[in-house]
């Protein structure tokens, strides 16, 4: 295997680091933030950034119990109020385009708890997810490296 030492160009981190600063703040719940974050990581196997924002979701108050049940969001309806499911439903749709487009079924729904300037943030912060978990999933960064 290759050393993969540098993870980006700093012009290019920067850049990924203020679209994900400029959406989180947008989004103006960072609890909603991190557990947004948090699935798309899970959803695209990136130890790093679960490691990461995992630390970052305790240090904003999300329970335990989001964190334990968050893979099962689905199941868990007594765990994630509905402006939370429409965005990890949005999340999931956004990570995932497998099987096409984000169906209207889940656009409209979040867009029903999110206005139009924080929906705009949430699909910021989930393309800014998606962009840093392909980074250090491709460059096979392991856990541990993040200090709050």
């Amino acid at each position: 295997m290759t050393t993969r030492t540098r993870l980006l160009d700093p012009a290019v981190a920067r850049a990924m680091s203020a679209l994900s600063a400029t959406a989180k703040k947008g989004l103006g719940d960072p609890a909603l933030a991190e557990l947004v974050v948090i699935r798309a990581s899970q959803l695209n196997h990136c130890a790093f950034c679960l490691d990461m924002h995992l630390a970052l979701a305790r240090a904003s108050g999300v329970s335990e119990r989001q964190l334990d049940l968050l893979a099962a969001w689905e199941e868990a309806e007594e765990v994630f109020d509905e402006r939370e499911r429409a965005a990890l439903a949005l999340t999931e749709a956004v990570t995932v385009l497998t099987e096409g487009f984000v169906p209207d079924e889940v656009y409209d729904n979040a867009a029903k708890h999110f206005d139009e300037t924080r929906l705009a943030h949430l699909i910021g912060l989930v393309v800014a997810i998606n962009n840093w978990n392909r980074v250090m999933v491709g460059r096979r960064i392991p856990p541990g490296g993040y200090t709050p």
